[in-house]
């Protein structure tokens, strides 16, 4: 997989030359899903550097489009939007999720939402707090409660609250993508939900 990534192939190809190669051994083929989730699952170094900066060359017709202040410095390992899966596109394969905090009175409390692309179902993450790690174990928790093959992906904003959002994927073993920055409409799942619900003062 790493040969072929090198020479620029994207997800989608690699599948399909796997099963050319291989199309009796169903061990030695790969669908370009397992493919993106075993990038966005392998320990942070120079290796998945390398590949995800293949991956991405591979990908040259799906570079944002926003002319908007680059903020990938302060969210390490960030996976754009434009990386996405066909798939999570098109809406027609459930397991695909848009994730939003929430914050309370005096950003005294939050509670993370995830909304589900296709069906449009509605989950609550209660977080303990505020920070990084609390985003990073409320979502974890509750990703964690769906079966495996509903949780693939999940689509977040640029908050600072996801900067550990590979231990997220790590835990779950769901890939996440980033939105451009003010770009709401690529979240449009999400963003719609969000409007209407309140969080108490001290949680709920």
């Amino acid at each position: 997989m790493a040969y072929l990534l090198r020479k620029y192939r994207s997800p989608q190809q690699i599948a399909r030359t796997l099963k050319g190669m291989f199309p009796d051994d169903a061990q030695r083929q790969a669908s370009h899903e397992a493919i993106y989730n075993a990038l966005y699952v392998m320990p942070r170094g120079s290796l998945k550097k390398e590949l995800i900066a293949c991956l991405r060359q591979s990908n040259g017709k799906r570079r944002p489009r926003s002319r908007s202040k680059d903020r990938r410095g302060q969210i390490p390992d960030l996976v754009s939007i434009h990386l996405r899966p066909p798939e999570i596109e098109d809406r027609l394969m459930p397991g695909h999720w848009e994730g939003a905090l929430i914050m309370g009175a005096n950003n005294r409390s939050a509670v993370g939402t995830l909304v589900e692309r296709t069906t449009r179902l509605v989950l609550l993450a209660k977080l303990d707090g505020t920070t990084a790690t609390a985003a990073a174990t409320g979502f974890s928790d509750k990703l964690n409660e769906i079966p495996r093959s509903l949780r693939l992906s999940m689509t977040y904003d640029q908050g600072r609250e996801m900067v550990k959002h590979t231990e997220i994927t790590q835990r779950t073993g769901t890939a996440i993508y980033f939105a451009d920055p003010h770009s709401p409409w690529q979240r449009s799942s999400n963003e719609n939900t969000y409007y209407g619900m309140a969080v108490p003062a001290e949680g709920y």
